[in-house]
């Protein structure tokens, strides 16, 4: 369809004044509002107020403006229906050929801290969505621009073919209502918090937009693609910067998400390497490059090709020492030049910069299944010390609430059961993902060997009998800490009494599965 007429009417005014002026080179009449008239027209470009076309001025403050048949009519109109044709000329209506809208910023007037409920509500598009939809359900005959991005090409297509092709126009329509529907479901979003319904809504929309496919997902023969989170703009996983290395794989951004969260758990430098979602190796230090050392020697067979998540920027030190074993990727808040320098001699890892995360107890977890989804609130907390309930008649050494501390942040991120042994700042021993406790127990325990003598376990839920105990005690771990609160607790005090292991109660789980 050859674009006679066109409705430009924006928020934001990115390229707004270039598009209207090859616009107008191109003999296309320009209709306008408000904001972007003033600018198309301070700029020299012809362009006629929406109020001469609709024989009525914008009131209301600006709330009724373009919702009239003399616009909507324009855009509806189906150009080879003759019922369509007749009530154009009956009613004086012109055909409206391109819509470029982009809405009113509501998203960043609810993100300001002093937002009202009415500076919100201002800031719902009406008129705007009103033309959005209109367009784009006309899409046969009309072309529809929500993203300034796309300006450009289309004045390309309109230069070389004089219209914009009917493919090109569906996938701008289909790009209008994703545009639209974001739009309503972050109003939803935000109406349903004024309302206190808290993290679970009656109704939950998700807003994501694809950043890549993907070559595949966990297996080969699984297609997968990445997405982000439409409006989130902090520091994160789906935000990171890639600064060298070829793409990333499906596994690959699950593992940096789990060594991305455990690296972020500690305030000193700290270093996780991770496989399959679960540290073979995590270590704490003076410097990043002792803690990186740390995590290593926990586990240095399973560290070859890992994934390396750390809380500080990446010095020379660390990165000479990482730079002896071939890892996938590196995940950390930065890179020092010389650290970059040796990184990047190898063609093959991948280096992701982001910030930490601050403790965000609003962000929710999801898993699908089938027909549906689970949410929860995401597991950001861990219990502080001072909760924290000695329950046996050793008290635990300052050295072993150290380590104690240290594994319990730890096994918050290994897959349930889950048991970690730890000494010295470093994990010994990491049992995963095992179907009973004692079963977890046997594989740290076997994996820190003679190491275990003066350890510490953590589990990350209670245990239901005291056969775990037992088997700490034969392999000489002299504390304990876990959640409680099992039927059979006292048992387990009782076996851990009787060898003199110091036992520490949290009063929290952290299942992971």
């Amino acid at each position: 369809m050859k674009i006679k007429r066109a409705l430009l009417s924006v928020s934001d005014k990115t390229g707004i004044v270039e598009f209207a002026r090859n616009l107008h080179i191109l003999g296309v009449e320009i209709i306008s509002t408000g904001g972007t008239m003033k600018a198309i027209k301070d700029a020299g470009v012809p362009v006629t107020y929406v109020s001469e076309v609709t024989g009525f001025p914008e009131i209301m403050d600006g709330r009724v403006k373009t919702l009239n048949p003399y616009i909507h009519g324009g855009i509806l109109a189906i150009r080879d229906n003759p019922a369509h044709q007749t009530a154009m000329m009956e009613h004086g209506i012109s055909g409206i050929d391109l819509v470029a809208v982009n809405l009113y910023p509501f998203r960043q007037t609810v993100a300001k801290p002093d937002v009202t409920l009415e500076d919100a509500v201002e800031n719902i598009d009406i008129g705007g969505p009103a033309m959005i939809r209109a367009a784009a359900k006309n899409f046969h005959y009309v072309t529809v621009i929500v993203n300034p991005a796309r300006y450009e090409e289309a004045i390309a297509q309109l230069t070389a073919d004089g219209e914009v092709a009917f493919n090109n126009r569906m996938a701008l329509a289909q790009e209008a209502f994703s545009h639209t529907a974001g739009y309503d479901a972050y109003i939803s979003r935000y109406l349903s918090g004024q309302l206190g319904q808290g993290l679970f809504p009656e109704t939950v929309h998700l807003v994501y937009e694809k950043t890549q496919n993907l070559r595949y997902g966990e297996n080969p023969h699984q297609a997968a693609a990445f997405y982000r989170e439409q409006y989130y703009s902090g520091p994160g996983v789906a935000n990171a910067k890639q600064l060298h290395g070829k793409e990333l794989s499906y596994n690959n951004i699950v593992d940096v998400e789990a060594a991305y969260a455990l690296a972020a758990e500690f305030e000193q430098p700290a270093a996780a390497i991770i496989k399959h979602t679960n540290p073979c190796g995590t270590g704490i230090g003076e410097t990043l490059s002792a803690a990186y050392q740390q995590a290593y020697q926990a586990d240095t067979v399973s560290a070859y090709g890992g994934i390396v998540g750390l809380n500080r920027e990446v010095d020379k030190a660390t990165a000479q020492l990482i730079s002896q074993i071939f890892v996938e990727v590196i995940i950390a808040p930065g890179f020092t030049q010389e650290a970059l320098a040796i990184l990047t001699q190898k063609k093959n890892i991948r280096l992701l910069a982001t910030e930490l995360p601050e403790p965000d107890t609003a962000r929710l977890d999801a898993k699908a299944i089938s027909g549906g989804i689970l949410f929860q609130q995401a597991d950001m907390t861990t219990a502080p010390r001072g909760a924290m309930k000695v329950v046996t008649k050793r008290q635990p050494t300052d050295a072993e609430w150290k380590q104690l501390l240290f594994a319990w942040k730890v096994v918050k991120h290994v897959k349930s059961n889950a048991i970690v042994i730890a000494n010295d700042n470093k994990t010994l021993g990491v049992g995963a993902g095992q179907m009973n406790r004692v079963g977890a127990a046997g594989i740290a325990l076997a994996q820190a060997g003679e190491q275990s003598k003066g350890a510490v376990l953590a589990s990350d839920a209670f245990f239901p009998f005291a056969d775990t105990v037992a088997a700490a005690a034969k392999a000489g771990i002299t504390a304990i800490i876990q959640p409680g609160g099992s039927v059979n607790d006292e048992d387990s005090i009782k076996a851990a009494d009787e060898q003199g292991i110091a036992m520490i109660f949290t009063g929290m789980r952290h299942f992971k599965h």
